[in-house]
């Protein structure tokens, strides 16, 4: 299974935003050294939020396009479907719960079976979440001390449309997120523009 291997700080910079969740990723960028000297085309700014993206969920391009085109198909705007879709990913909630520190963590976890969809074990990180699926840590998984304490330390983020059960390392999707609760910094519009000109 293909995964992404890039320097996660080096992508962040690149971006401008910090992508990978980790509070050292943009010290570097800080002190000035990694601005940008020409003013980028609009093709180019819709290049960069795209990729963004893709480095926050941690996919790659034909995954993005697959769920651009799913999106299309939905009602309301094609962004806020695109991003529902998205974050109903099982690694991305996973992440969002806090059973993982980053998404590059989450997917692993799933891949290895340490999860639980509803008590039934999903290793496929893309497996699409439905409201109200109960996501919990393995049993056996809960003695891992990196992923136990992530979780109780309330790791990743506290989200309006995650219901977190901390006694029974678990998590609930409640609803699906409206698009200004979704903490991913990237203009959907430009993704939606770059994508309907193919």
């Amino acid at each position: 299974m293909a995964t992404r291997r890039n320097p996660k700080y080096k992508e962040c910079r690149r971006l401008g935003v910090n992508v990978c969740g980790n509070p050292k990723a943009m010290k570097r960028a800080e002190t000035g050294t990694n601005q940008r000297r020409r003013k980028q085309t609009e093709y180019g700014l819709q290049l960069t939020e795209k990729q963004k993206i893709k480095a926050y969920y941690g996919i790659f391009e034909r995954q993005l396009k697959n769920y651009y085109e799913l999106a299309k198909k939905k009602k309301g705007t094609t962004g806020d479907a695109l991003f529902n879709l998205l974050e109903c990913r099982l690694d991305n909630l996973v992440y969002r719960i806090g059973f993982a520190n980053s998404i590059r963590l989450a997917r692993q976890q799933v891949n290895h079976g340490h999860i639980l969809v509803n008590g039934k074990k999903i290793d496929i990180p893309s497996y699409i979440v439905s409201v109200g699926d109960v996501i919990s840590l393995k049993e056996a998984s809960r003695n891992i001390a990196p992923f136990r304490d992530n979780f109780l330390d309330s790791a990743g983020y506290d989200l309006p449309y995650i219901e977190k059960d901390k006694e029974n390392f678990s998590g609930k999707l409640i609803r699906l997120p409206n698009r200004d609760e979704i903490p991913v910094e990237v203009k959907d519009l430009l993704v939606v523009e770059f994508y309907s000109k193919k």
